[in-house]
């Protein structure tokens, strides 16, 4: 009998099996036939299409529109690059490109020079940010995208290119050389303080760890006692360069942050390898929205390691993992392989790509899904929605008049004028916005007959256009009227009410003209909001080992700096790097 239920329950075993490996071959066969099928589908209509359109058809734009919106409904980091493009992908990973070292933006009919890379040739040819771009090698800019006038200022490092620019009215030629333009990922460090170090760092491009071990070595040789690291508005990066980040930090041995996909071989644990160059040392890490993917994973795992204080705001919420493959005819595809998780075992993904709405949109990984965890001293964390900091900082948002005076372009504007009325400045520190120089910004809005409504004036303008409509408007006409008036602004009122944050604005553009980005950072980190609560976070040993044995509440501070103010809340529109 006990036999014979043995060969029962190895049979039944064995027909489960079975049947399990012929689901999963079944499952496989028909996933497989039904790619087939449809890559069939897809040939003959274009052949279809080719052969008998109305019109003749472009065949590389047809197949990458496709190709866009099918990769469209997975998310929005996996992207295909034609041919043409690979050196974007490039300039992404590596953050090297040829070209001539400047940042442009569109400005009417043509694009404009919105900020020289120091040290690359335009700087050295003398080309200067607010320059109107008119010509490449003799051929007319006007009407031509951000994009493609981009396009005609890279190339390989070596050639020679002709600028044409307009500048004050007069248009002036440039001849260049192309060299491989490497956009440094550390624009500024220095002592804030007698004891404090801090690194501005901006993007996890290739090698970036020298940059950042360079920057910290030379903190620690000017007897920086405490380090801030800042995070604010960096997209992220390669992976492995977060890791080595983190290890400048953190000792050997200690997990970083690990790779879970559907292709297991990939999967991987990155773990600390070197001798870091401080253990010990205080750390404050600054991030904000604009802190993404590999800069949430230096962040998270400071966080979960207990090495150092987060301050800021919550951040974006990336935690995809993409790798290159290369594709038939010089292109390539970059694909979501796989999600991360840092030391706690969180993944800190905020959208849910896998189960999209019906028209196409996804939302924020749903509440019921969100777990905790804990990390090295035992606080909780949690996943599902970016990096939340130990100590929240809100920003304040800008005034509607400061908001369109950086959309029209009259901040920027006026910065360019200025530098060409006031050829010297001594240094960044002493640099300030005089009392006459705002006067003089008043004169020259007034020459460019300023003007805007606010949204309360909009709102009222909206509800006099609906009473209108429905006839109440003629009864009512007085108290319409009345509400007119009260609710109107002064353009003079508002640019005294908000002086402050204008001014901010201005001395950052203008600063930017002379002494670049470098000089714009370090002149005004003394008066950041963030930095300034992360000085004082370092600076009391109290509430720094407070926050991190889980003991400190989230404190709550409202403040916003220019340079976040610029970048952040307004988009003057897109930008490319040259």
């Amino acid at each position: 009998m006990k036999n014979r239920r043995k060969v029962i329950i190895i049979l039944v075993s064995l027909f489960v099996f079975a049947g399990l490996s012929t689901g999963f071959l079944i499952t496989q066969e028909t996933r497989d036939f039904r790619l087939g099928k449809n890559m069939d589908i897809f040939f003959s209509l274009l052949r279809e299409v080719n052969t008998f359109y109305v019109d003749e058809i472009d065949p590389d734009k047809v197949i990458k529109s496709g190709i866009d919106n099918m990769l469209k409904t997975l998310d929005p980091y996996t992207v295909y690059y034609p041919e043409e493009e690979t050196d974007d992908l490039s300039f992404m990973t590596s953050g090297k490109y040829g070209g001539i070292g400047s940042l442009v933006r569109s400005n009417g009919d043509y694009v404009i020079v919105s900020e020289v890379y120091k040290g690359f040739p335009a700087d050295l040819a003398g080309i200067k940010t607010g320059d109107l771009l008119k010509k490449v090698d003799g051929v007319s800019l006007k009407g031509y995208s951000t994009d493609k006038v981009s396009d005609k200022l890279k190339g390989n490092p070596g050639t020679d290119i002709s600028v044409t620019v307009e500048r004050n009215g007069l248009e002036k030629e440039f001849k260049l050389k192309r060299e491989k333009i490497a956009i440094p990922p550390v624009p500024y460090f220095g002592m804030i303080d007698s004891g404090t170090g801090y690194i501005r760092f901006t993007n996890f491009t290739q090698n970036c760890i020298d940059d950042v071990k360079a920057a910290l070595v030379s903190l620690k040789e000017s007897r920086a006692q405490q380090i801030i690291l800042d995070l604010r508005s960096n997209p992220g990066g390669l992976l492995t360069e977060a890791v080595d980040i983190v290890n400048l930090f953190v000792g050997p041995g200690n997990e970083v942050v690990s790779t879970r996909g559907k292709v297991k071989q990939f999967d991987e644990t990155f773990k600390t390898e070197k001798a870091a160059v401080d253990e010990k040392i205080p750390l404050a890490v600054i991030i904000n929205r604009g802190s993404a993917s590999a800069s949430e994973i230096v962040a998270g795992a400071i966080q979960d390691l207990d090495r150092g204080v987060i301050i800021g705001q919550r951040s974006f919420g990336k935690g995809l993992v993409q790798i290159t493959r290369p594709l038939s005819y010089n292109t390539q595809l970059k694909v979501t392989t796989a999600k991360y998780y840092i030391p706690s075992g969180r993944c800190i993904q905020a959208r849910d790509f896998s189960h999209p709405n019906e028209d196409g949109s996804v939302g924020l990984i749903p509440d019921s899904l969100i777990k905790e965890f804990k990390t090295k001293n035992g606080r909780i964390v949690k996943d599902g929605g970016g990096i939340a900091p130990d100590i929240d900082i809100q920003p304040e948002a800008l005034s509607q008049v400061a908001t369109e005076l950086y959309l029209r372009n009259h901040i920027f504007d006026f910065a360019t004028a200025y530098y060409w009325a006031h050829p010297d400045i001594s240094t960044p520190e002493k640099f300030s916005f005089t009392d006459k120089d705002f006067n003089d910004f008043k004169d020259f809005l007034k020459n460019r007959n300023f003007s805007y409504k606010t949204l309360t004036e909009e709102s009222l303008n909206d509800l006099i256009d609906v009473a209108k409509r429905e006839k109440y408007y003629t009864s009512h006409e007085d108290l319409f009227k009345t509400l007119e008036k009260d609710l109107s602004h002064s353009l003079d009122e508002d640019l005294n009410t908000f002086r402050t944050e204008i001014t901010e604005l201005l001395e950052d553009e203008i600063l930017r003209r002379y002494f670049y980005e470098s000089g714009a950072i370090g002149a005004t980190i003394r008066k950041d909001e963030q930095v300034i609560k992360a000085l004082d976070v370092l600076n009391d040993k109290k509430v720094y080992e407070s926050v991190l044995r889980g003991t400190a509440g989230s404190t709550l501070i409202t403040g916003k700096t220019a340079e976040e103010k610029s970048k952040e809340k307004v988009n003057p529109g897109s930008s490319r790097t040259n």
